[in-house]
């Protein structure tokens, strides 16, 4: 075991870890961020996807040891009160069927937004084309996606 400290949502924490223990089963079982789900356990759903270091990763692939220096955002550190305009847009668009995915999908969604103010809907396909919706919501998701991005257009400038 290793004692490693982790920053995640902007708090400080202290965790012992196995060698090889993955991010996600340090978020869900030491730190009780149950947001971040584990589907697949090999990376192919993305369900269990975090920001570290401002980039979406599988957090299922990730060692927690090797996101020491980086800071983790996951769902519930994506907004203090769930009014991301990600989180906004899932709820207005009606997303979720069993929701299990949705927590991957809106942290991807976010980092697409960072880097791309108005994307195009092959901007979103690229995006998510990676992310498993057993329920098959993918219509509503790429509607989500669009109405995430006029949200955030209409917040003011920070």
């Amino acid at each position: 075991m290793a004692s490693i400290s982790l920053t995640v949502n902007g708090v400080a924490h202290r965790v012992d870890v196995a060698p090889e223990e993955p991010l996600v089963w340090v978020l869900r079982e030491q730190l009780g961020l149950t947001g971040t789900k584990l589907g697949c356990g090999r990376g192919i759903c993305g369900a269990c996807t975090v920001h570290l270091g401002g980039t979406p990763v599988r957090s299922c692939q990730v060692p927690a040891t090797s996101a020491q220096a980086r800071p983790i955002v996951t769902i519930e550190g994506l907004s203090t009160h769930g009014d991301h305009p990600c989180q906004r847009a899932w709820l207005e668009e009606d997303v979720a069927q069993c929701g299990y995915c949705q927590p991957g999908m809106i942290m991807k969604t976010a980092a697409l937004l960072q880097g791309t103010a108005s994307p195009a809907l092959d901007e979103i396909e690229a995006a998510l084309a990676d992310h498993v919706c057993r329920c098959g919501t993918y219509d509503r998701i790429r509607r989500a996606a669009h109405r995430a991005a006029a949200l955030k257009a209409e917040e003011p400038a920070k």
